[in-house]
């Protein structure tokens, strides 16, 4: 027989020590298959599966849910070994105990005789209930439920005003610690512009169709708007360091973090090296860091690093918003809904689709100048976007000129 083994906490990363066990997929005495999947920690950033190292039986849990687990605890006992899972309540200790078996039937036996002493109970019950009746006065009786039957409503009404208590889950806890970080540190500073996407409209209208069935992705605006940014970033790459420490770094390349919604928070998978992308690869990327994002499968290398955000918001209707900086990078953009809206075109008012764009910048790195420049540029590309096809990525030192 197979000598059964610990199976510990695996290694998360070199920043994580620690997490909550959040799910346990199996139970004790399931069997499972080599790198069947176990259990779920959640960690500030992500969640890490716990697969099986062999195959085998689950022969103990050795925590429990919601519990803070750390990295090298023992966190199941596995029996390696080929064979069918073992049902509830009929595990290792009580198959040998044939004796328990048998013993349960005379247990069976005696249940029917129970129900016939019960009922000679409730008789013998119901004899001093009817001398309660005779003896006990009716009428004050009946006016004591009358008047709880009064009051009833007012504790219903009063239970629609109940609180529910949810433990914060460790990404939560971890975001909402960011995002302070980020108010407390940064200068912030948000600046605004508007976008006719007339031109843009046009241009994926056109060729979405034939890019769908050539490269097997819905082109969407966020390939567009990152492409603008990376174009615009090299033209102010200011907007692209961070400060660490009383030195600026400047950065010759452009990871750009996308802000993905997630039933669990905000997450910002990044694209990386975006600048020498085409707008077909930027929207593969994205697409699938955001199928990665939706489904619970990012890992910390998706996330790492990034030097410049973009959040959409227009996705959820927003019309109007000043996006938080995400640590140390120096800038993110918010993109808004796109409306129809009266609009001055030469001398003459026309309806067109106009989205409000959002650059909040940290004043520390940034001046108001460049920070308005810097949008005004993005608004100049997504307006007419065969402007971005002058400057590839080769070349974009030459926008400056």
């Amino acid at each position: 027989m197979l000598i059964s083994e610990i199976v510990k906490v695996p290694q998360m990363a070199e920043s994580l020590t620690e997490g909550t066990l959040k799910t346990w997929s199996k139970k004790e005495g399931d069997h499972v298959e080599q790198d069947e999947e176990v259990a779920i920690i959640e960690t500030d950033k992500i969640d890490v599966t716990v697969n099986a190292p062999k195959a085998g039986t689950i022969k103990k849990l050795l925590a429990n849910e919601e519990d803070t687990v750390e990295v090298g605890q023992d966190l199941f006992e596995l029996e390696p070994g080929e064979g069918e899972s073992t049902p509830p309540g009929r595990g290792t200790c009580q198959a040998p105990g044939g004796g328990e078996e048998a013993k349960a039937t005379p247990q069976q036996e005696e249940q029917p005789k129970k129900p016939d002493e019960s009922k000679e109970d409730i008789k013998a019950k119901e004899e001093p209930k009817k001398e309660v009746k005779e003896t006990a006065p009716p009428k004050e009786e009946k006016p004591a439920p009358k008047k709880e039957d009064k009051p009833a409503p007012k504790p219903a009404a009063a239970g629609k005003r109940g609180e529910t208590r949810i433990k914060m889950s460790r990404m939560r806890l971890r975001i909402a610690e960011r995002l302070k970080q980020s108010q407390n540190a940064a200068a912030s500073l948000t600046t605004f512009n508007e976008i006719d996407m007339s031109s843009l409209m046009e241009f994926r209208s056109k060729y979405k169709d034939a890019i769908l069935k050539e490269h097997g992705i819905k082109l969407g605006f966020m390939s567009a708007f990152a492409k603008a940014c990376t174009l615009a970033l090299k033209d102010f790459p200011v907007a692209n360091a961070s400060i660490e420490g009383d030195e600026i770094v400047y950065r010759d390349y452009v990871d750009m973090s996308i802000a993905v919604a997630t039933p669990k928070g905000l997450v910002t998978p990044v694209v990386r090296n975006c600048d020498d992308m085409g707008m077909i690869q930027i929207e593969k990327e994205i697409a699938e860091l955001g199928k990665k994002a939706r489904d619970g499968k990012l890992g910390l290398e998706d996330m790492a690093g990034g030097t410049f955000t973009i959040s959409n918001g227009g996705v959820f209707g927003s019309m109007y918003g000043t996006p938080i900086i995400n640590l140390p990078q120096a800038a993110v953009l918010g993109m808004h809904a796109i409306k129809e809206r009266p609009v001055a075109i030469n001398g003459k008012v026309e309806i067109r689709p106009i989205m409000i764009i959002a650059l909040t910048y940290d004043h520390r790195l940034l001046d108001g100048r460049e920070a308005v420049q810097f949008l005004v540029r993005v608004r100049d590309y997504l307006e007419d976007p065969r402007r971005m096809l002058l400057f590839a990525p080769e070349s974009s030192e030459g926008a400056k000129a």
